[in-house]
């Protein structure tokens, strides 16, 4: 069994590149929020897998719902902030 949860998460490992790709090279900053937002629930589910191969899920649960936490926390921050400076959109448009 713990075999099949470490190739889930070697896996869950190689989907994170392409989240990756469009959080480093997004052309907008929502795609690049968007992007952050999807490696950080990914980790989440690659703590649990971590916490199920080491038979700890109880201590890796709750490391995963302070970083679930922190994640939401930060993306609702960064997206107030750049629709408060009307970052929102491409550098070269002009709304």
């Amino acid at each position: 069994m713990n075999d099949i949860f470490l190739y889930t998460g070697i896996i869950l490992g190689f989907l994170m590149l392409l989240p990756t790709y469009r959080a480093l090279f997004g052309p907008t900053v929502l795609d690049r929020l968007v992007g952050v937002n999807a490696i950080g629930s990914k980790t989440i589910v690659m703590l649990i897998l971590i916490g199920l191969i080491y038979k700890r899920v109880d201590m890796f649960v709750d490391i995963a719902l302070a970083y679930a936490m922190l994640n939401f926390i930060a993306v609702l921050a960064a997206s107030r902030y750049f629709q408060k400076q009307k970052g929102l959109y491409d550098e070269g448009q002009e709304k």
